[in-house]
């Protein structure tokens, strides 16, 4: 897999420009999915936990759960992992339904592999990590230049 041509690719359908809001972003993925997307940040969890984020589906939503962080940047970076999942396929035809991560007979092991990154070497990890960090440079090109803007024009 050729993951800078992935990347672009998924960018490129976005539609977005080189530059946009993280609303803006969200939008293009409920547009995409045909459904809601929903951010729920989980105090509770931390590093201690292995668990940054987790994407479920529901039958009528896509829920992105994540860790809490003192940076807004690193809190950030846990959603749009999550949502490069989401915009590269990587879930279709194997979706974590939110009845199956939440219910708790699902043995241990098998909660583990669903919510962890396991392999951080994986095409689809590093594909997912890269095409994250290209969505978090646009939104934050897209501050940088709403900022430039009332700078100059007010």
């Amino acid at each position: 897999m050729n993951t800078e041509q992935t990347v672009s690719t998924a960018l490129a359908a976005l539609a977005l420009g080189s530059v946009f809001t993280f609303d803006d972003l969200v939008g293009a993925m409920q547009d995409r999915r045909q459904r809601t997307l929903r951010v729920v940040e989980l105090s509770d969890l931390g590093d201690r936990d292995g668990l940054c984020a987790v994407w479920l589906i529901t039958e009528s939503e896509d829920l992105v759960l994540h860790a809490h962080s003192d940076s807004v940047l690193h809190r950030q970076q846990f959603v749009l992992h999550e949502f490069a999942h989401m915009f590269l396929g990587h879930g279709e035809g194997g979706e974590c339904l939110v009845e199956e991560v939440l219910l708790p007979d699902i043995p241990p092991h098998t909660r583990g592999l669903l919510l962890r990154r396991q392999d951080l070497d994986s095409d689809s990890e590093i594909a997912a990590e890269y095409l994250a960090d290209q969505l978090a440079a646009a939104i934050r090109g897209s501050a940088f230049a709403e900022s430039r803007y009332s700078e100059i024009f007010g």
